[in-house]
């Protein structure tokens, strides 16, 4: 017979309270031509729109949790989303002590097909005014997706190769929410590019180059 485990002050693990844990996920994705955008589901209890999500069965792994409710609430599969931050305030949820453990997936929307009659894909200055500290989650992922795009030409692979130097930076644009300077956006970016023979016309004039990424 095993010894029951105590601690330095003779507590055993059941002796102290335990948060909830809860998995939620912001999908991110920039679908043609519009602005970042982020995947909202609808929740069939008090209707209003959220990030997916859902608390962690016991014996579940994280990464189970997040796949099992995108698609159980999105409808969404074939994802591979990643840890973003924990966020652990004990105030922030209304239900009570939850830690959430969020996470992030930047998917191209060619790729993202969610259920339409539960699930919406709406630009990341829409989705405020959510519950349980949704905002805070997807302020943090857009945060850390800018950042990577900031140094790099579409890390996340949001652009299908190959593209021109145009159809890069209007991807940037829309990532990092704001204009981008052309020349230098070029620039910046040439070095970390391999050009192709292919060219594509994008109205009058030469042809433009296309280039895939390093």
């Amino acid at each position: 017979m095993t010894n029951e485990y105590r601690d330095a002050d003779g507590k055993r693990l059941t002796d102290y309270p335990r948060p909830s844990v809860a998995v939620d996920t912001a999908v991110l994705t920039v679908p043609v031509g519009g602005p970042l955008s982020v995947v909202q589901v609808l929740d069939a209890v008090d209707g209003d729109w959220r990030l997916p999500g859902t608390f962690v069965h016991e014996g579940e792994r994280l990464a189970s949790a997040v796949l099992r409710s995108l698609e159980a609430k999105a409808g969404v599969t074939g994802l591979a989303p990643e840890q973003l931050h924990v966020f652990d305030d004990p105030s922030r949820d209304d239900r009570g002590w939850v830690l959430s453990v969020a996470h992030v997936d930047v998917v191209p929307a060619a790729a993202l097909a969610v259920d339409g009659s539960r699930a919406r894909v709406v630009p990341v200055t829409s989705a405020t005014g959510m519950v349980h500290g949704h905002d805070d989650i997807v302020d943090v992922a857009v945060a850390s997706l800018r950042s990577l795009y900031a140094a790099a030409p579409d890390p996340r692979g949001l652009l299908p190769e190959p593209f021109t130097m145009r159809e890069l930076r209007r991807v940037h644009e829309a990532v990092r929410g704001e204009a981008l300077l052309p020349d230098s956006f070029r620039r910046a970016m040439l070095p970390l590019l391999t050009a192709t023979d292919a060219k594509r016309a994008e109205g009058p004039g030469k042809p433009a180059t296309r280039y895939r990424r390093r």
